[in-house]
């Protein structure tokens, strides 16, 4: 056993000598781009490698593990011979996740035997963490500002919204209540309103007959006169003769009025008691008015 050992420690000692040897001719530098950078920053590690250019050399990939770094990008460069000597070089982007103040990193290359590798570092590369925020001062200088600011208000809508639902909710109890009474106020008020726009056409139309007693200005009065009926009273006063209006109102003295204008339109006649004729005929659209509002109130 003793001359196993005597044989065999010498020849291992040759050979891992010779392995130290051999990669005494790797030379690898590396270093940041900056000095320093804030949390996940991206930044920069160059990594380079000088050795014989008949040793297979390899640059760690994405599958190494870089500790508190998170690989991003692997850039790689044309490698460069000169007098059996290569240069490989690669720039590894970074990010760092550490929250230590100053950060080594170190990668290496590996120089592949027929069974083995052998890694090859470099001198670790500092890379400081940039804080972001300032450290506050253990005395706190505050500085005095009484100038008034003018903030804007935002409009409120849920008060908007709570106020239309509560117009719905009170208009909503008005017409339960006193929907019967608004109904019959807005059915007098549109009447009184027809009355004055048919009072206004009626005098003037009057006041031209009146003028100029002529077939045309007779014709247009009674078609006045009949349509304000009928929109008032929803009958056909359009299609009666004075005949059926007198029986139906019940005032044959309202036949004589009828005459008096019908007289121009048919013989080319003038009545001296034409304008009477016309008030009589407006009176009777007043009463009718009249019994109207009251069936209004009476019956809605």
């Amino acid at each position: 056993m003793d001359k196993i050992t005597k044989v065999f420690f010498p020849v291992f000692f040759l050979l891992m000598l010779a392995a130290g040897v051999k990669g005494q001719d790797v030379a690898v530098e590396s270093y940041f781009l900056q000095d320093s950078a804030m949390l996940g920053e991206r930044v920069g590690y160059v990594l380079k490698a000088r050795y014989p250019s008949d040793l297979p050399l390899l640059f760690p990939d994405s599958t190494y593990n870089f500790g508190e770094f998170e690989f991003l990008e692997k850039q790689t460069f044309a490698s460069l011979t000169t007098d059996s000597t290569t240069l490989d070089s690669a720039v590894y982007w970074l990010s760092n996740f550490s929250l230590d103040s100053l950060q080594l990193f170190r990668l290496p290359v590996f120089e592949v035997l027929k069974y083995d590798s052998i890694s090859h570092f470099a001198e670790a590369a500092p890379l400081a963490l940039k804080l972001t925020i300032d450290e506050m001062p253990e005395d706190l200088a505050f500085q005095q500002n009484d100038s008034y600011l003018s903030i804007p208000t935002a409009f409120n809508y849920p008060y908007l919204i709570i106020g239309l639902l509560a117009l719905v909710i009170l208009a909503v109890l008005a017409v339960y209540f006193f929907g019967g009474g608004i109904r019959k106020r807005w059915k007098i008020y549109r009447e009184n309103k027809k009355w004055k726009h048919f009072l206004n056409n009626w005098e003037q139309s009057m006041q031209t007959l009146v003028d100029q007693p002529e077939i045309q200005e007779a014709d247009e009065l009674l078609g006045l006169w009949k349509g304000y009926l009928e929109n008032l009273t929803g009958l056909p006063y359009k299609e009666w003769t004075a005949t059926e209006i007198s029986e139906y109102l019940e005032n044959p003295d309202i036949v004589k009025d009828f005459r008096k204008i019908e007289l121009i339109i048919y013989a080319n006649r003038i009545d001296e008691h034409i304008r009477e004729a016309c008030d009589s005929l407006l009176e009777v659209s007043r009463q009718q008015l009249e019994e109207k509002i009251e069936n209004i109130r009476q019956h809605g």
